[in-house]
Order: structure tokens, then C-alpha cells, then sequence
């Protein structure tokens, strides 16, 4: 399955909407995923909407190195029409 990433947008807190190549689209709320090390800096709102779209990996990256697998966000997306 094509779990590549080609559009997300920032909607609230730690609330993405993504669509992915395979048409599906929705938004996720991440904020019950940022646990450890990595993803704490991400509960501040601020630093969590400085995500962008990895061009090789299709996923939603931050600039301190945090991301989340393709299939993990494709998996938990509440798909929206």
C-alpha cells in the first residue's frame, strides 16, 4: 500500500490534516503519541506545527529529527469527506 504523505496542513494543537497518494485524507490528533525524548519538545504547540513532508520518506518530520511512520498515521487518520 502507498503510504506517501502529499499534502498536510496544521489545523490546532497537535492536530494535522494529511493526504495521502492514495487519496485518503482526514486529520489525526497526535498529542496522545508524543512520548519520550524526541517528541516532548513537540507538546508545545509552536514547536509541534513546524512539521514539514520528508521528501524522500513521504512522512511528517520535525526540525530536532522527530517523525512518525507513514503507515502509523495513515492507520490512525479520521477520515474526513
Amino acid at each position: 500500500m502507498n503510504y506517501h504523505i502529499i499534502e498536510a496542513r496544521y489545523v490546532a494543537r497537535h492536530v494535522v490534516w494529511l493526504r495521502f497518494h492514495d487519496g485518503t485524507s482526514g486529520e489525526i490528533d497526535l498529542a496522545q503519541a508524543l512520548r519520550g525524548p524526541i517528541f516532548e519538545p513537540l507538546c508545545d504547540p509552536v514547536v509541534f506545527s513546524q512539521f514539514r513532508i520528508h521528501p524522500e520518506f513521504h512522512t511528517l518530520v520535525w526540525p530536532n529529527g522527530a517523525d512518525f511512520a507513514p503507515e502509523f498515521l495513515h492507520d490512525n487518520l479520521r477520515v474526513t469527506v
